[in-house]
């Protein structure tokens, strides 16, 4: 299930996006809560300086409930939380020659990846990111 946080209020439509994402979550057979967080670029900016130590505003930043060598946790529906830049995302969208909701929609499956233990150090890993980002985009498209 995906909870989303509209920090902003300037996304188009928040019943959509958490349909989409609930779909999307159920196939790729993801159990647990995701919460998704729609925050502006001030805000990544600074959670990316404190927790990554890069200066400046993101896209997308993913925060796992739990990393994979936590065996001292208890097992927890939360699977973590993504925040997404709609400044970012606004900006990228324009670069991309898209909308606004096939880019939020492409960052949020791209967190959601990452929340699943993946990352993208190689070419080979990308192939997982981008397959999650299209199949988000074709269920986009049945909608």
């Amino acid at each position: 299930m995906v909870e989303i946080l509209n920090e902003t209020n300037r996304y188009p439509s928040i019943r959509r996006l958490r349909t989409i994402l609930n779909t999307f979550l159920r196939e790729q057979k993801i159990l647990g809560t995701v919460t998704l967080v729609l925050c502006d670029d001030a805000t990544i900016h600074r959670m990316n300086l404190e927790h990554r130590g890069e200066d400046y505003a993101t896209d997308v930043l993913s925060y796992p409930t739990m990393e994979p060598d936590d065996t001292d946790m208890p097992e927890i529906d939360h699977l973590g939380d993504v925040f997404i830049s709609l400044d970012t995302a606004e900006k990228q969208a324009l670069t991309h020659n898209h909308d606004l909701v096939s880019e939020v929609l492409t960052l949020a499956a791209h967190g959601i990846t990452h929340l699943r233990g993946f990352d993208h150090t190689t070419e080979d890993e990308w192939t997982t990111f981008r397959r999650a980002q299209e199949r988000v985009l074709e269920l986009r498209a049945k909608r």
